[in-house]
Parts: C-alpha cells; structure tokens; sequence
C-alpha cells in the first residue's frame, strides 16, 4: 500500500437518535462530535436516523422517522389523517 493515500481507519461509535441505540466500529467516517463510550474512552461520534433497532424490517414494527415535518405536510396536503 501507498503511504500517506489511505484515510485513518478507526473505532467510531454510531447512535441511532430515534431509538438512542449505540454500538462501536470501526470506519473511516469523519466526525466532529465524540462520546464517552462503556469502556471509559473517548470515540468520534456518528448520529444516525435508522439503524437494526429502528429500521421496520428487523423490528416488524413500522415506525415513522419524522425529522423535517415531512409525514404531517403530505397528510395536511391530502387531506389525510
């Protein structure tokens, strides 16, 4: 491999902010925001909307993530409850 090309591959915790799920791997994701994770250190941090936990094919639920409005405008614009 060729130095200097490759970006830094690391341990980076996502968290699911609809069902504040977390979980630890590894990835190459840049990230402003870090946590303290179970293990007493410090990782970057990935907020994520749908996850295992979330996403309707694994839970056989279907949840709706709502983070812009956008389910309310589409029933108020057809008139749907």
């Amino acid at each position: 491999m060729k130095k200097a090309i490759h970006p830094e591959y690391r341990a980076v915790v996502f968290q699911d902010i609809s069902s504040d799920f977390k979980f630890l791997t590894r990835s190459t994701i840049k990230t402003k925001d870090t946590i303290d994770w179970e293990d007493g250190n410090q990782y970057p941090l990935v907020k994520i909307e749908v996850s295992s936990r979330s996403h309707p094919f694994y839970t056989g639920k279907q949840n709706i993530v709502d983070t812009a409005g956008r389910v309310d405008r589409f029933r108020r614009k057809y008139g749907l409850s």
